[in-house]
C-alpha cells in the first residue's frame, strides 16, 4: 500500500496539466454571485459628471455614477468611461444575446483638462462581499474587438483591460542591518488581462495581443490577435487556494475550458487570500480629441465555485 501511495505522489507531481488543472475552477462556474446579460432595454447608466479623479488630484466629485440596475458603479479613483451606453449585440456573439455593453473614454486624466498622456478610467462591477480563495472565485466576460481601422490609432500600451480585486501576502525584508527580519505585507492588488495594440507600420499589418497583468516579474505577452481574428473573445481569472491566479483567454464567444488556461501566477508575488470583485479598464491618449477603442462587453459574470 506505501508503494502504491508513493507512486501515486510521484505521477502527480509529474502531472500539472492533467492532474493539478483539475483542481482549478474555469472562469464561469460555480454559483453566479453577480452577473449582467445587457438584456433589459431599459438598461441606462447615470454619469453624474464630472466624474472622479482621485488619483490624479485627489478630487472624488460625489455622487458618482450608478447603473439603473444598480449592478455597476463609477470608481472614485480615476472615474468611469466618458461614454457608457447598452448597445445591440455586434454579429457573431452569444446566441440569442439581443444586448451588449459599449464603453469609450475621451478625457481619463481629469475632467476638462488635458494631459498629453495615457490615462484610464474604470469601471466597476459592483460584487457584493469578500470571498476566500478556498471558494474557487472566479470572473468571466465576452469582449468584442472591432477592426483595427475603429482602434485609438497608438502604439505600445494598454487599450482595454479586464481586472480582479484581491488581497494577497508576500514576504518582505523589514527593519535595518542587524535588526533586519523577513516580515509579510498584506496588500490590495488588481490582477488582469489587458489587450494592446500595434497599428500598421509599412509593411507590417496592425495587430493586437493579450497582455497577463500580475505574473511575479511583471506583464507577460500571451495569444496574439491578427485581423482575421478580430470579433468576440471570451477572457476569464479563477483563484486557487494556493493563492494563485489562472489565466483564460479564448477566441469566440463560447464558455471557457481548462485547455483555454494561458497563464498560472502568483500575482505580483502575492499569495492571494481573497478576491472581493472585477472591473474594466478603458484607456486613451488624454489629449482632448482622441476617443478611445469602442469595446463592447457581454455577460461579464463573478463565480465561486466548481464544477
Amino acid at each position: 500500500m506505501l508503494i502504491r501511495i508513493a507512486l501515486f505522489l510521484i505521477v502527480v507531481s509529474f502531472a500539472p496539466v492533467s492532474v493539478w488543472a483539475q483542481s482549478i475552477a474555469v472562469p464561469g462556474q460555480g454559483q453566479r454571485i453577480w452577473f449582467d446579460d445587457l438584456e433589459d432595454e431599459e438598461w441606462t447608466y447615470t454619469d453624474n459628471h464630472p466624474k472622479s479623479s482621485h488619483e490624479q488630484d485627489n478630487n472624488i466629485r460625489l455622487p458618482g455614477g450608478i447603473s439603473k440596475n444598480k449592478l455597476w458603479a463609477e470608481s472614485s479613483k480615476r472615474g468611469h468611461p466618458d461614454y457608457i451606453r447598452r448597445v445591440e449585440t455586434p454579429e457573431g456573439g452569444i446566441p440569442g444575446s439581443t444586448g451588449a455593453l459599449l464603453m469609450m473614454t475621451l478625457q481619463s486624466h481629469i475632467p476638462n483638462r488635458v494631459s498629453n498622456e495615457l490615462g484610464q478610467d474604470d469601471f466597476i462591477c459592483r460584487v457584493p462581499g469578500r470571498y476566500s480563495v478556498s471558494q474557487y472565485p472566479n470572473a468571466v466576460t465576452r469582449v468584442y474587438l472591432p477592426p483595427f481601422e475603429k482602434w485609438e490609432q497608438y502604439a505600445g500600451a494598454a487599450s482595454f483591460g479586464f481586472r480582479t480585486t484581491c488581497i494577497g501576502s508576500r514576504s518582505k525584508q523589514k527593519g535595518v542591518g542587524i535588526f533586519s527580519y523577513r516580515g509579510t505585507e498584506t496588500e490590495e492588488n488588481w490582477p488582469g488581462i489587458f489587450l494592446e495594440f500595434r497599428p500598421a507600420k509599412g509593411d507590417k499589418p496592425a495587430e493586437a495581443q493579450w497582455i497577463i497583468r500580475g505574473a511575479p516579474s511583471g506583464d507577460v505577452r500571451s495569444l496574439k490577435v491578427t485581423e482575421e481574428q478580430l470579433g468576440w473573445w471570451t477572457i476569464g481569472m479563477s483563484f486557487t487556494p494556493d493563492g494563485r491566479c489562472h489565466y483564460f483567454i479564448s477566441e469566440g464567444p463560447d464558455n471557457l475550458t481548462q485547455q483555454d488556461r494561458v497563464a498560472s501566477y502568483l500575482p505580483y508575488n502575492y499569495k492571494i487570500e481573497s478576491c472581493s470583485g472585477m472591473f474594466f479598464n478603458v484607456f486613451n491618449f488624454d489629449n482632448g480629441k482622441s476617443w478611445s477603442t469602442p469595446w463592447v462587453i457581454d455577460d461579464p459574470g463573478f463565480y465561486v465555485g466548481r464544477r
